[in-house]
């Protein structure tokens, strides 16, 4: 093992490795590896300047015994930025500490030189490159020491119910209603971001933690240290970036549905609103308004006059959301000229089809700065020019037909290289242009994100849920390690995406219970594909806007007198909170805060506020105790130390213990601190 000091970066060079540490924001380390002969300027995640950052850089000697018990002197090197130093031995191994106390550590079960090893024959080591067969590339498999005791959280969102993710095993890799987001924080006061968009996976073992990259050239991860969920994630965001000032006039009610069909509908609803009384800040026009997938354009059949529908709008004082998908039909004006230049996701294998639903289509590759370029600009003079404010950027995985990511290849890259990047760059096809266009407040709705997507204007949704209490549940955990990961700005389709029949009294039930949720969450928006599927369509024809099926009416008052009541009383009681709603979008945009927040991002005392993953805190103020049960109506909660009102009542309670509360089916219990 040979080290050297490189401008206060520590570099570490053996067997063809070449290992880099550097400072990289307060308390942090950037770490990186690779088999090459220098390094790639790959910032993946990593895309704010962090400030100068001052790394004390020490190499020299240790002793260690060897088999015939002499001591052997053996190089070893350390970095320290503030708070955390990194430990490299002679062997390669990378040892963190935080104020001088380890807390992560590679895994390593092999000869080192040493009898210290009681396991040192099995041969396994920390970082294992494996080469591809035919290709440039490696497999890598980094691992380390699994923490006796250890809470792990963040990591973006996964359909499985967990909030603590020790023992899960993750797949690195976008789907329809997962989003991998791979930056998780620990109980132990660290936080560790796997800057890599390559498919993989992590396991958080019990016995290790290993992170795996399916094809990559380098290793690269930040780690920093802080006293609290809150130092962790301003530490992260400051490097990956924050989510930008988010519009005032958007965080009342959106109204959505699968689907609006015709500009005439959208007026309607907009105009039963305001006769209602009901200020909607948004309306969304959802897909098949089109011609074919990849038009994206109005099918003027049904939409005649979009800019006449949008001004009309805007004098309401209502915004405007379009659906656009990245799937490009064969029978699309814009496939054979997207096809000659280059502009679509290439498969490697068998026939040029990335997606069925609907058509024979291909994705485009945003990958592609003259992708880019091609969809904005049809876009822009499709939409963006008729006054649309905002665009629904749906399928944004993409949702792939069959998800063989290594049958897909981009502009610069291999989708097992650089997939999981997808929505972020498929975001700033929009973002980037509007940003210079408009005024700044760019906002536009994803279905799915990366590390970073924060600060590109992206609301994100949970995607396509069942209309299940369990899934209300998932989502519920889901939202919170997405805050976690970074990403403030987080949703749900209010009662789930699918309903089969919206006229049963147990999805009324259910509806009223996630709404009631999406009060206290961070936008308020009513969406849903609501069944029974009896509407016929508008024509007969195999295409355009008018012959996809819709679903039943979705507006508040489409559920019967009681539920419109209890969904009125609410709407008020978001539009009062209206103030502290924008306080809480200021933190997520100067520190990284989330919105929806784990018990222990406001109590990290508190050991007990750990291992909830039922209630949670919206902002700092208020305990939310969501009800995720059919016919539930109590509800108990814990309340850490302090003193906690109960909104319905004003009833006022003595913290550090659980309560019991009513829940009737117009309210959700809801907690003040004082």
């Amino acid at each position: 093992m040979r080290f050297s000091n490189e401008n206060n970066a520590l570099i570490a060079q053996n067997n063809g490795e070449t290992l880099r540490i550097e400072g990289w924001g307060k308390d942090s380390l950037r770490v990186r590896a690779t088999m090459f002969s220098e390094f790639r300027n790959l910032e993946w995640a990593l895309t704010e300047k962090p400030a100068e950052t001052k790394a004390a850089v020490t190499i020299s000697e240790e002793d260690h015994w060897v088999g015939d018990g002499t001591i052997d002197r053996k190089p070893i090197a350390e970095i320290t930025n503030g708070r955390l130093r990194a430990v490299v031995n002679f062997a390669g191994i990378i040892s963190f500490y935080k104020d001088g106390e380890l807390f992560l550590r590679e895994y390593f079960r092999a000869y080192d030189g040493t009898l210290s090893r009681s396991s040192r024959c099995l041969k396994v080591v920390n970082r294992e490159w494996k080469g591809l067969h035919g290709a440039r590339n490696y497999h890598l498999n980094v691992k380390f020491e699994a923490n006796k005791g250890e809470k792990i959280y963040g990591m973006g969102q996964y359909q499985d119910g967990q909030l603590d993710l020790k023992g899960c095993v993750l797949e690195l890799a976008q789907r329809n209603s997962q989003i991998s987001v791979p930056f998780m924080l620990s109980n132990k006061g660290y936080g560790l971001l796997w800057n890599n968009p390559a498919i993989g996976r992590v396991t958080f073992g019990n016995n290790y933690t290993e992170w795996i990259a399916q094809s990559t050239t380098q290793m690269d991860y930040w780690i920093t240290a802080g006293d609290s969920p809150k130092t962790i994630l301003e530490s992260y965001t400051s490097v990956t970036g924050r989510a930008p000032a988010f519009p005032e006039d958007l965080m009342g009610l959106w109204q959505c549905k699968l689907r609006y069909r015709t500009q005439d509908e959208v007026l309607e609803i907009a105009h039963a609103y305001e006769k209602e009384g009901i200020k909607i800040d948004q309306i969304v026009i959802d897909f098949f308004h089109w011609t074919v997938q990849g038009d994206w354009k109005f099918d003027v059949k049904y939409w005649p006059d979009p800019k006449a529908m949008v001004d009309e709008l805007h004098r309401m004082g209502i915004k405007v959301i379009v659906s656009v998908w990245p799937s490009v039909d064969r029978k699309s004006e814009n496939f054979a000229p997207m096809m000659e230049q280059g502009l679509l996701i290439k498969t490697e294998r068998g026939a040029a089809q990335t997606y069925d639903y609907q058509g024979d289509c291909v994705e485009i590759d945003p990958f592609n700065p003259a992708t880019r370029e091609y969809v904005w600009e049809v876009c822009k003079r499709n939409y963006y020019d008729f006054g649309i404010d905002a665009f629904w950027l749906d399928n944004s995985e993409p949702d792939y037909g069959v998800y063989d990511f290594e049958n897909y290849r981009y502009h610069d890259c291999s989708a097992l290289e650089c997939s999981n990047m997808y929505p972020q760059m498929y975001s700033r096809i929009f973002y980037d242009p509007m940003s210079r266009l408009g005024d700044g407040k760019v906002v536009n709705l994803l279905r799915c994100a990366w590390a970073g997507s924060q600060k590109y204007g992206n609301v994100v949704w949970s995607g396509d849920v069942p209309s299940t209490f369990e899934a209300f549940a998932d989502q519920v955990r889901a939202g919170l390690n997405m805050g976690l990961a970074g990403i403030p700005w987080w949703t749900t389709d209010i009662g789930g995406f699918m309903t089969d029949d919206v006229n049963d009294p147990k999805f009324r039930q259910l509806l009223i219970r996630w709404y009631q949720f999406a009060v206290y969450s961070a936008v308020f928006r009513m969406h849903g594909d609501r069944g029974p599927y009896n509407i016929p369509p508008l024509d007969d024809r195999d295409w355009g806007g008018g012959y996809l099926h819709t679903g039943q009416p979705n507006e508040l008052w489409s559920y019967g007198e009681d539920n419109y009541a209890i969904m009125k009383k609410y709407y008020d009681v978001r539009i009062g909170m209206r103030a502290y709603v924008k306080k809480l979008y200021d933190e997520a945009s100067s520190n990284g805060s989330p919105l929806i927040r784990t018990m222990f991002y406001e109590f990290p005392e508190d050991e007990k506020c750990w291992e909830l993953d039922d209630q949670y805190m919206f902002g700092d103020k208020y305990l939310v105790a969501p009800i995720l049960e059919l016919d539930c109506f109590k509800r108990e909660a814990y309340l850490p130390e302090g003193r906690w009102a109960l909104t319905s009542t004003g009833e006022e309670f003595d913290g550090g213990r659980y309560v019991t509360v009513d829940a009737p089916i117009d309210y959700m219990p809801v907690f003040e601190r004082k």
